[in-house]
């Protein structure tokens, strides 16, 4: 069975409701090039609209590895990054990052060769602290 799903696209939308928060998912991982208009329109609203943006895994509209934005692309204030910290999430557009753990067996980074070992213990989730060159020779993380 196909399911089509329609989606309206209007200038100016404004939500019925004033949401709480922004679940961005609408870009992930493999980020090819510029969004594409009607999904720049949406990341355009959501960083205007000043509702706090938690993204899952990466922000929309950045590179996952360089951290490049080709575009445009949606601020988060939390980021959850999913399984592995991603090499291309900064703070400037990421805010805090968040590792969750997806249950991925150990096993599985053995086999493509990622050296892993678990940070979670009995957490589901850890906060990373972002290393950046203002940061990178002090012990506090603090710039």
């Amino acid at each position: 069975m196909r399911h089509s799903l329609r989606v309206a696209y209007v200038t100016g939308y404004r939500p019925p409701v004033h949401p709480a928060l922004i679940v961005d998912a609408l870009l992930g991982y493999s980020l090819v090039g510029a969004p594409r208009p009607r999904l720049a329109a949406l990341i355009r609203w959501a960083g205007t609209s000043g509702i706090p943006v938690l993204s899952l895994d990466v922000p929309s509209g950045v590179d996952a590895t360089t951290g490049e934005t080709p575009g445009e692309y949606l601020p988060a204030n939390r980021t959850l990054t999913l399984a592995l910290p991603k090499t291309g999430l900064r703070p400037d557009h990421s805010g805090e990052v968040i590792l969750a753990d997806l249950g991925v067996p150990g096993e599985v980074f053995r086999r493509v060769s990622i050296p892993y070992r678990s940070p979670f213990g009995a957490r589901f989730s850890v906060s990373l602290r972002m290393v950046t060159e203002s940061t990178a020779g002090d012990d506090t993380g603090r710039s």
